[in-house]
């Protein structure tokens, strides 16, 4: 996935809906990088978890739910992510992006 994220004939299509999140295990301590899909929201992202019984990573984010940090158009953006289970099974994480940093004046 990666590499199609940074190909110049597919990137630009790949990464408005692909990235990678890292985030640290509750439990671990360890750092994670998982690809997934998004979607992107008026004040954050939204993670539609495929196949959420076969995964256990989304739930470090169960709860009240637990910092990640993802690439979204080039750089690294902080936030936190809170994971849903519908009645269907249905996992969704709602991110909620911290503010970008400003951009320093000359």
């Amino acid at each position: 996935m990666l590499g199609l994220r940074a190909s110049p004939r597919w990137g630009r299509w790949v990464s408005g809906r692909l990235t990678v999140v890292t985030y640290t295990g509750r439990r671990s301590g360890r750092t994670f990088s998982t690809p997934v899909g998004y979607q992107r929201t008026a004040d954050g992202v939204t993670i539609a978890v495929a196949l959420p019984e076969r995964k256990l990573w989304w739930r470090n984010f169960t709860g009240e739910g637990w910092p990640i940090s993802l690439d979204l158009d080039g750089a690294e953006r902080t936030g936190h992510a809170v994971a849903r289970v519908d009645g269907k099974g249905r996992v969704t994480i709602s991110v909620r992006l911290d503010h970008p940093p400003a951009a320093s004046s000359r």
